[in-house]
């Protein structure tokens, strides 16, 4: 589950409010062991969701730091080209 949840500091654009909520819900359904809760446990989940998404705006908005922004193109051509000398290359197949 976890696997998606994403570095957002330090990129430009900056992280947008959909980003910061994916990740958030990512982290709730891996603390909880759920990706679909029950009713009787879906307002204690979207609670923690909301809390951790407004934590992680918090966070992301207080963090400073001295490195320039990443791109995040350049970023996204590292982590294929990462997969693919860890899993190949798909296209070959």
């Amino acid at each position: 589950m976890c696997r998606n949840i994403r570095t957002l500091h330090n990129f430009e654009p900056p992280a947008t409010a959909d980003e910061v909520h994916a990740a958030a819900l990512q982290y709730v359904r891996k603390i909880s062991g759920s990706t679909k809760p029950s009713q009787a446990n879906q307002e204690a989940f979207d609670a923690a969701v909301a809390a951790v998404t407004a934590a992680s705006h918090e966070l992301l908005e207080r963090l400073v730091t001295s490195a320039p922004p990443k791109d995040r193109e350049v970023e996204r051509q590292k982590a294929v080209e990462r997969n693919r000398k860890r899993f190949g290359d798909a296209s070959a197949a």
